[in-house]
């Protein structure tokens, strides 16, 4: 499946089953990812995404791999940390949804930005069932987080 026609339909489960409770919610597909933010119709720094990252940046990729999750992409990085810092301050609450494989810390390849994410290395994206395990999977981090940000 080619990378768009995948991101299309990861963006149809996202906007099948994400939670509403936090307003309009927005969803951006690209040829290596999709982005889901609520509120405005612009794009913001703080997000969530599913996106292909090159294997030069993610240790142990051969390919490539798709990471899963919450990213906190502002120009100073103390406001990205802010912003990981209030996420943090829930751990057990969404760490229990999430499990072990979610991240917090540094952004991969941006030292600046911060994260909470999961990547899924050299993934068979070609299978019948990947758009929908993608989906779900970026619906999970949602739910799990998004009660725990600021209001957009």
């Amino acid at each position: 499946m080619a990378d768009q026609a995948l991101f299309d339909q990861v963006g149809e489960v996202v906007r099948g089953s994400a939670p509403r409770a936090a307003g309009p919610l927005r969803v951006q597909v690209r040829s290596n990812g999709v982005k889901v933010w609520y509120g405005d119709a612009a794009p913001p720094r703080e997000h969530f995404e599913a996106q292909l990252v090159a294997a030069d940046i993610v240790t142990d990729a051969r390919v490539r791999a798709l990471e899963i999750g919450w990213h906190a992409e502002h120009p100073r990085e103390a406001d990205n940390q802010a912003l990981l810092d209030g996420l943090r301050a829930h751990e057990p609450r969404w760490r229990a949804a999430l499990g072990d494989d979610a991240v917090a810390g540094v952004f991969l390849g941006r030292t600046t930005w911060r994260r909470i994410s999961e990547t899924w290395l050299d993934p068979d994206l070609d299978g019948p069932d990947a758009p929908f395990d993608i989906g779900v999977r970026l619906v999970d981090y949602i739910s799990a987080l998004q009660p725990h940000r600021a209001a957009p």
